[in-house]
């Protein structure tokens, strides 16, 4: 068993993937294209156009 994250996670996640509780969304630094206005890759994202958030209420 390792010690590291099978994902690594970017800036905008909450989690890793997978994780109870969670689900995916669109990254809001990018509005899901995974690039900036500049063209280059969304360091919040990770390029992905995506982040992992927890859903549910409390």
């Amino acid at each position: 068993m390792s010690i590291h994250p099978e994902h690594d996670l970017n800036p905008g996640d909450d989690a890793e993937p997978g994780t109870p509780g969670t689900g995916e969304d669109v990254c809001d630094a990018c509005a899901g294209k995974g690039t900036l206005p500049d063209g280059k890759a969304c360091p919040q994202c990770g390029g992905s156009g995506h982040v992992i958030v927890g859903i549910g209420g409390g």
